[in-house]
């Protein structure tokens, strides 16, 4: 009786084994090809929940917004994926994946202000967005976060990228 349940068992486990191999052995890390919409629908889901879960503990700070400042940061670190407007993505965030969101897409503007703040201090892993939070100050990332809101109103403005 021993003998039978060890010998069911190890084949239990190679089963187990077997399947592990056969699923890693498929499975395709290159970012080339766009994932399925399941795996875009769940990855965007789980986004917005942890990142919303995260930044409620922040709040915008009270005083005017400089927008001048935010687009300065913007320009320096931003404009190289999301494009010198903001709107059109580069080359390099074109081709990401997931793709460079257009900054003033409703998509984007739906985020909260601390959501806002939270992305771009920490960043989202394997997103491509890095996080800032060791480059600038709260105050200098509040700049950009009202730099962001601003693009809402903004137009696309193919000519201004690469």
């Amino acid at each position: 009786m021993r003998n039978k349940r060890a010998l069911a068992l190890v084949i239990v486990l190679l089963i187990i084994v077997a399947g592990v191999f056969l699923f890693v052995s498929r499975f395709n890390l290159s970012a080339l090809p766009e994932p399925g919409t399941r795996e875009t629908i769940l990855a965007t889901r789980a986004k917005r929940l942890l990142i919303g879960r995260a930044a409620r503990a922040s709040s915008a700070p009270g005083g005017a917004a400089k927008l001048a400042t935010g687009r300065m940061i913007f320009m320096g670190e931003c404009s190289v994926c999301h494009g010198n407007d903001g709107r059109t993505p580069s080359n390099a965030g074109r081709w990401m994946y997931p793709r460079t969101p257009d900054l003033g897409s409703k998509e984007v503007q739906e985020w909260s202000d601390p959501e806002l703040h939270w992305i771009i201090k920490h960043g989202v892993r394997f997103s491509g967005m890095p996080g800032f939070g060791k480059v600038y100050n709260d105050e200098q990332l509040w700049q950009l976060v009202h730099y962001v809101r601003s693009l809402a109103a903004a137009t696309p403005n193919p000519a201004e990228q690469h």
